[in-house]
């Protein structure tokens, strides 16, 4: 690791547990109130380290960056005077496993889509689904995942560079905000998504790159960037505007490809009969992507 990777891995940690500190009140974590008005709103430091079960030295050592040689039952004492979720305790131990330099990780499949896996993509007839990395680079499509996408695949932005990613289309993109009706959710969720995967591949030059151009280039991306929240992807209801079927609520399975490090397949399944199933279809006959009668 160089001295400057150092220096961003120690301000990533600094950041994450500050932020983390400054949002939980004493009357929240359970410790009495004394005296003259407080100068903080959140928890001191000396009250994390008494939470945790470690000297205020070491604790002030830990948030200062480095997280180097803290064992599990630290991080676990760590997490739970912070109060952190599943996901922020999940970016702690990245954080702490990428100060070491055996904490690498297996190197990402983030360009490249095995020919098994696009087979099976394009198997998927009825249903839109597509391939990204944890950059938000979508690899693959099948015909009607790029037509529910097509506001995305058909913008400016990708004009001249490629491959096609949401993030830069949700922050750097004006018809974004027609395609996500839920803006302000998806930006936040866009953000948390990348700050946990900049704990997972802290060494990936790309994802920084991305990462500053849209601190640079957008106030929105670059004011949620500093909150350093984390979130996991997993499943959930995407609302989102197409131009030629309106509003959808789409139910979605985010699913990990175990066997190609770095990505996921993200799959839309509305329910039988459902006002999306029937745009969907419709969808599906306007780009030939379906051959049987409903």
């Amino acid at each position: 690791m160089t001295d400057s990777e150092r220096r961003e891995q120690a301000d990533a940690v600094r950041e994450f547990l500050g932020t983390r500190r400054a949002r939980i009140t004493p009357q929240q974590a359970g410790l009495p109130v004394f005296g003259a008005k407080r100068r903080v709103t959140g928890l001191r430091r000396e009250e994390v380290a008494l939470l945790a079960g470690v000297s205020i030295d070491y604790y002030i050592r830990l948030e200062r960056g480095n997280l180097s040689g803290a064992s599990d039952s630290v991080l676990d004492s760590l997490s739970h005077a912070l109060q952190l979720d599943d996901a922020e305790r999940a970016h702690l131990y990245d954080l702490a496993r990428a100060a070491t330099a055996s904490g690498r990780r297996p190197s990402a499949a983030y360009g490249r889509v095995r020919p098994v896996v696009l087979r099976t993509l394009d198997a998927m007839t009825d249903l839109p689904a597509y391939i990204r990395n944890g950059r938000f680079d979508i690899l693959a499509a099948n015909s009607l995942g790029r037509a529910l996408y097509a506001p995305v695949y058909d913008s400016p932005l990708f004009a001249q560079r490629g491959p096609v990613n949401t993030a830069r289309f949700l922050f750097l993109d004006p018809g974004s905000a027609d395609f996500w009706p839920e803006w302000e959710k998806a930006a936040n969720d866009s953000v948390a998504f990348l700050r946990t995967e900049t704990g997972r591949s802290p060494r990936d030059r790309s994802l920084t790159d991305l990462i500053g151009e849209l601190s640079t280039k957008s106030d929105e991306f670059a004011r949620r960037w500093a909150r350093h929240d984390v979130k996991f992807q997993c499943s959930g209801v995407k609302q989102l505007r197409h131009p030629l079927l309106g509003n959808l609520a789409l139910p979605y399975e985010a699913l990990e490809l175990l066997a190609d490090p770095g990505l996921r397949i993200t799959v839309y399944a509305p329910e039988p009969d459902s006002p999306e199933r029937q745009s969907l279809d419709l969808l599906a006959g306007w780009t030939g992507s379906i051959a049987h009668e409903r």
